[in-house]
């Protein structure tokens, strides 16, 4: 699968087609390199584009390369993971001009603090108006709806949650305010992720099987006013802005295509409809 996936074009944005992108997350506004365009178009995204593991569990390659992103997500109008999603927007923010890095990360979300997860998140570093700033449209259902500060202990707010990032040691903790409570959701030491390392971090978490990845089917868009949409297995959520959630058992896989359809705007064709799978949470 590695040897599939392409080293990006030397001038980026020969090979990015912005107009379609924005199109694809309804984004109609000004495109100069500001703060508030950056935060603007975050938005926009996470709003549009779900987060989705569905290929992986068909079994479907995950490329990397400039032309197989667009080609998904913005042109088939599909979503994809944190190697997908950040990918894409480190690719149309760096054709737009901003000056943009990628940052490796450990998802914490879920596990003790002292536990060890893999670096399988990836993250993007702008430098701007002397200032550095943290965008992340591929964090699942917690991808913040705007661009973040990296400020310490600064708290900042989203359309959606409220965010800040602490250090402890040399490790810098992007953390969630969720029911009142300061959650991790990732870990970083701010060391970049080149894309050799983006490959073998995305060739485990596509294919190994202890990958949770291959294990879960985990879609999330976010929504307007505070509303987080997500499945997980066979499970669909609502959670609304004050963390209040409705969930529906998914039954069979024609309830589950439509959920994705209605809901996430993904529309599986052929084959995919009748392999994907149904996983069963345990009780």
């Amino acid at each position: 699968m590695m040897d599939q996936v392409a080293p990006p074009p030397a001038n980026v944005s020969d090979y990015v087609d912005l107009d379609a992108y924005f199109q694809r997350i309804g984004y109609e506004g000004p495109r100069e390199v500001s703060p508030a365009v950056l935060s603007d178009i975050v938005h926009a995204h996470v709003l549009t584009i779900p987060f989705e593991n569905l290929d992986v569990l068909l079994g479907k390659p995950i490329l990397l390369d400039a032309a197989s992103l667009q080609r998904k997500l913005v042109h088939e109008r599909r979503g994809g993971y944190c190697f997908e999603q950040n990918g894409l927007l480190l690719l149309v923010l760096e054709a737009m001009g901003f000056e943009v890095a990628p940052i490796s990360a450990r998802v914490k979300l879920g596990y003790p603090r002292g536990e060890i997860t893999p670096r399988t998140h990836l993250v993007v570093r702008i430098e701007l108006d002397g200032s550095s700033w943290l965008a992340d449209v591929g964090v699942g259902g917690l991808s913040p709806t705007a661009s973040l500060r990296l400020e310490l202990d600064r708290e900042q707010r989203t359309p959606h949650e409220t965010r800040r990032i602490v250090q402890e040691g040399d490790l810098y903790f992007h953390q969630a305010l969720l029911a009142g409570e300061w959650e991790d959701v990732y870990q970083m030491t701010l060391e970049e992720m080149p894309l050799i390392d983006r490959e073998v971090a995305n060739w485990y978490t596509s294919t190994s099987p202890r990958s949770r990845f291959r294990n879960l089917m985990m879609v999330a868009k976010a929504a307007p006013e505070g509303v987080r949409l997500t499945i997980l297995n066979d499970e669909f959520s609502v959670r609304d802005a004050s963390g209040k959630a409705t969930k529906t058992l998914i039954r069979t896989q024609e309830e589950m295509l439509d959920l994705l359809a209605e809901h996430f705007g993904v529309h599986l064709q052929g084959n995919d409809r009748a392999d994907l799978p149904i996983i069963r949470s345990q009780a």
